[in-house]
């Protein structure tokens, strides 16, 4: 389910800003996008996603903001000695390649840890997993409240995806006795017009009538299907809420296995139809189902 929720706070040091964000996926995938020198929280950090979160694709980012404008911000400091290693090795590597051009400022400053920020180095240090954790966990929450209210909205729809596919179950199971009728009276013409007489036998056409019942009967499946409705229903209904997505899934597949047998039998245009409203209202059930946690 898609969602986003965030949650700042002022340091010493800055603005630590926590964002994340959720779209939909079939599992649950975390990309972390952390400064330099906090990915040692990672770990902490994904398990308190996996906590609230059971599905869905997590971007996590943890910002930090520096404080205070030119004049407050601290000025970089040279390491003297890291400089004076790297213009050493490559003084060595100009000798050993035979080069002419002598080693310039230019190249030491490539390396570009030459230079450090004080407050940089210490960031972790003042910024504790402690804060990290708050902030994640007020993050998550704002997120899951904004998911609550899609998600109230998403089982409207669910519900009434439900009624759509009771009403064609219905109508399936109204028709289905009346296609027999239509079928018996149609063989019973069709006997009288290829035996030119009204007189033929009965008891056959009451045992193919009998053999027909049996061969299209779709009281099983309405039934099955009836029950995989009513489970639907009383997933989305439990409380305290729960993760359910994977569960409904399985259950969609059910339908979904119901419906083509339905069709297959059906021998009916009006049945046929239904079958059809069936399979779409599933389609869209399955669609939903991958913003469903």
């Amino acid at each position: 389910m898609t969602g986003f929720g965030e949650a700042e706070r002022d340091t010493d040091f800055g603005q630590v800003r926590v964002e994340i964000k959720t779209v939909n996926h079939r599992f649950f995938n975390a990309s972390l996008r952390t400064p330099s020198g906090f990915d040692r929280f990672e770990a902490e950090i994904q398990r308190c996603l996996k906590v609230h979160l059971s599905r869905g694709h997590v971007t996590y980012t943890l910002s930090i903001g520096r404080k205070g404008v030119s004049g407050d911000a601290p000025m970089p400091e040279l390491d003297l000695d890291r400089a004076r290693r790297y213009g050493e090795m490559l003084e060595a590597l100009r000798r050993e390649l035979g080069l002419k051009d002598p080693v310039r400022v230019s190249d030491i400053t490539l390396f570009g840890d030459v230079f450090v920020v004080p407050d940089r180095l210490n960031m972790t240090l003042d910024i504790g997993a402690e804060l990290i954790g708050e902030l994640t966990q007020a993050a998550v929450a704002a997120l899951v409240a904004l998911r609550d209210t899609e998600g109230a909205r998403l089982q409207v729809d669910l519900e009434e995806r439900l009624d759509a596919i009771g009403a064609a179950l219905s109508r399936i199971e109204s028709r289905a006795p009346e296609r027999l009728v239509a079928e018996r009276d149609r063989l019973r013409a069709a006997v009288q017009e290829l035996a030119g007489t009204e007189s033929f036998d009965e008891d056959r056409l009451a045992r193919e009538i009998a053999y027909l019942a049996e061969k299209w009967d779709i009281n099983e499946e309405i039934v099955r299907f009836r029950s995989h409705v009513a489970l639907f229903r009383e997933t989305l209904a439990i409380d305290p809420p729960e993760p359910v997505g994977k569960r409904l899934a399985f259950v969609i597949q059910e339908m979904q296995r119901e419906a083509n047998t339905i069709g297959s039998k059906a021998n009916d245009t009006e049945i046929g139809q239904a079958a059809v409203s069936l399979k779409e209202e599933i389609e869209r059930l399955r669609e939903q189902l991958e913003n469903v946690e």
